[in-house]
């Protein structure tokens, strides 16, 4: 996508006509510039308004990009013919490019399938439930739970008696704290939580919110009223319960600096003691008037943020341990002071530095939906998305086929490994269906062929539950596979971001072999350009001049005197340096009205000829700002406009050369293909 923004920064007629917004989601803004939308499916299509070389244009396609690029228009005949002409110069570029074959290159197709890849992952989920997902995931962040846990671990990939027996167990642990059992005992207790750190905090997990916890987690935290035990919940961890202690308004985020003395949290008292004295001290100097960041630069001992005055990033509830967080969010006002507070890491003063609650949906609504499409909950959209395709394409497994592999896997040792057939299917029954997609029919063996094809696979486990997932995944892998090639058919805003990548990427290409890499290459097509349009580069009147600001009137008379003798101005300003830095500096250039305000007092004095040569030759202006200090602007050639050389407008020069190169093949295009507009149907714009 650079190489498309760099593109259109250069494309005057394009990026005059589409518009910033035209493709959402795009990497490059600059790309939308080139590309154009039409109206959604099944709006009714009236007659054509555009042919350019066979292909039309409907006057609904038309009337919407028009409107989407142009918001704030009214329709008139004068901006409806302005606009069609950008229009067509556009289609214009695209039709050589596709006659030129450019859309036939590998390097194209790739680059096109690339982008494809991409903007087809929304459309193969559940589109209606990721939304409610987001939405969902936007009222949680906007809780905060207390819970307490007890795991009982089992693997995702157990076998049937280690998952029972894992079940059996958190069902009997539930039993206990249910009849009355300290939920804190039981975690704590032998054979009661397999989480390490419940020995140490009885399960306790203190405050979180959404995304936080894997998600079957979170539901089962969000879902169970305050005070009660959840149900059994499964996640890749094991099986759980969880106790919920509090639910709670979340605090949004916080942002404070912070000045810690180290301590270890086993730490004896006279170390304590040593630690607490030491912040206590720091506290009477911040107390006292000492800047906070002051003090942390020479005291905090957080080596990653004393060197920022304490300052760290902003952070929610569950970034850090609570009794910090508490003191925190406890601070009501930017500059509020909090501390001593001690944690496991040692003694903290804390200063706010700014407070913020939670954005609105809409403002939350884009970074919500992509940490639900990174999230598990992810796999939950697309499970749904399977379940639907199954039933609109009638992919159902025949369970005869599925019981027959099962049946067959039980009698190998090892499953689906390159080159490893599954014996004991019969060869009768390997072009047998296995299941449909619309009408097309995948067969036993198209199952194992795919199968073999990949790595290999658990062998640990029970083979016949292997065969059946791995027909459930082929099944899901089908029919995604076939629902992305119907994305154009189905989805009309597909099709068109489709072909607005296409024509981008083509237009890019084209443009840059016609266009922009042509006048950089071009030498000699540039110079005989500039030759041509010499008076199109004009330096403005300028003034080469030195401006002297000197410390004082005796460092300006011997600036005079140096001058006098064409001497080296710098050489002097190094010899005063070492003792007086700022005895003398020095600014040479070529200056135009406007850029330096001192050179601009020597435009007006020149022109009320108010400056003039001295007898020595010299043309000096001299003045001041006040104080001692006194300029010297000391005009070296008054110049007047002329025009500048190419090298001195290299940038500007091949810019103008470009956009010449543009107009002439836009010229080229029109006599090539024939377009026709219908000016009928264009201008009934004006009357709608």
């Amino acid at each position: 996508m650079i190489r498309l923004s760099l593109a259109m920064n250069q494309a005057k007629p394009v990026s005059m006509f589409f518009s910033k917004n035209s493709v959402v989601g795009l990497a490059s803004a600059a790309l939308a510039l080139m590309l154009w939308t039409l109206p959604d499916a099944g709006m009714a299509q009236s007659s054509d308004v555009l042919d350019i070389a066979g292909e039309r244009v409907s006057l609904d396609d038309f009337q919407h990009v028009y409107g989407k690029n142009n918001r704030d228009s009214v329709y008139s005949v004068e901006a409806l013919d302005d606009y069609m002409e950008l229009f067509i110069n556009f289609k214009l570029k695209v039709r050589e490019a596709e006659a030129m074959g450019m859309d036939t290159a590998e390097a194209f197709i790739t680059e096109l399938a690339g982008y494809r890849s991409q903007l087809a992952r929304p459309y193969l989920v559940d589109g209606d439930l990721l939304d409610a997902m987001v939405e969902e995931a936007y009222q949680r962040k906007g809780m905060e739970v207390r819970a307490s846990h007890i795991l009982v671990s089992v693997e995702d990939n157990a076998t049937p008696a280690d998952t029972l027996a894992a079940w059996n167990r958190i069902q009997g642990i539930r039993a206990r704290v249910t009849s009355g059992e300290d939920f804190e005992a039981v975690a704590r207790s032998k054979n009661g939580s397999d989480d390490p750190s419940a020995a140490s905090n009885g399960g306790d997990l203190g405050w979180f919110t959404a995304f936080q916890m894997v998600y079957p987690f979170e539901c089962a935290a969000f879902n169970t009223p305050e005070g009660e035990v959840s149900t059994v919940v499964r996640t890749r961890f094991g099986y759980h319960i969880l106790n919920v202690v509090g639910k709670r308004k979340a605090r949004g985020e916080v942002q404070v600096a912070h000045i810690m003395v180290r301590m270890p949290a086993d730490a004896p008292q006279d170390q304590v003691a040593n630690a607490e004295g030491r912040i206590q001290e720091v506290k009477r100097l911040l107390l006292s008037g000492e800047s906070f960041e002051s003090l942390a630069l020479k005291y905090s001992e957080d080596p990653s943020t004393a060197n920022k005055g304490g300052l760290l990033p902003w952070f929610g509830t569950g970034k850090m341990v609570e009794s910090f967080e508490d003191a925190a969010f406890g601070l009501e006002e930017p500059g509020d002071l909090a501390g001593p507070v001690r944690t496991d890491y040692g003694f903290h003063l804390l200063k706010l530095m700014d407070k913020k609650t939670l954005p609105t949906f809409e403002e939350s609504r884009r970074e919500l939906s992509k940490k639900v499409r990174r999230d598990s909950r992810a796999e939950i959209t697309k499970t749904s998305f399977v379940r639907a395709l199954k039933g609109e394409y009638g992919a159902t497994v025949s369970n005869r086929r599925r019981e027959a592999l099962k049946a067959a896997a039980i009698k190998v040792d090892s499953l689906f490994y390159p080159g490893h057939p599954l014996e004991g299917v019969r060869k009768s029954e390997l072009g047998r269906t296995l299941f449909s997609v619309a009408g097309s029919p995948r067969t036993v063996e198209d199952f194992l062929t795919w199968a073999n094809a990949g790595k290999i696979r658990n062998v640990d486990r029970p083979q016949a539950a292997m065969v059946s997932e791995e027909i459930d995944n082929y099944v899901a892998q089908e029919l995604l596979a076939y629902e992305d090639t119907q994305l154009e058919a189905k989805h009309n805003d597909f099709r068109l971001l489709m072909e607005e990548y296409h024509d981008g990427i083509l237009l890019f290409e084209l443009t840059d072999q016609k266009v922009w890499s042509r006048a950089v290459k071009d030498t000699t097509g540039l110079m005989e350009f500039h030759g041509q349009n010499r008076n199109e580069f004009m330096w403005e009147e300028r003034l080469d001049a030195g401006i002297h600001t000197c410390e004082d009137a005796k460092i300006a008379k011997k600036v005079r005197k140096e001058l006098r003798k064409n001497s080296d101005i710098e050489g002097l300003r190094r010899e005063l340096i070492a003792e007086r830095p700022l005895a003398l500096r020095n600014e040479f250039g070529k200056f135009v009205e406007g850029e330096n305000g001192w050179a601009d007092r020597a435009f007006e004095a020149l022109r009320d000829g108010s400056l003039a040569p001295d007898k020595h030759g010299l043309t000096i202006l001299e003045t001041t700002e006040g104080g001692d200090q006194i300029i010297l602007v000391h005009v070296k050639e008054h110049m007047m406009p002329e025009p500048k050389e190419l090298d001195e407008c290299r940038g500007q020069a091949i810019a103008a050369y470009q956009d010449h190169l543009e107009k002439e093949w836009i010229m080229e295009l029109r006599r090539k293909y024939p377009h026709d507009i219908n000016r009928e149907a264009l201008y009934s714009l004006v009357r709608k």
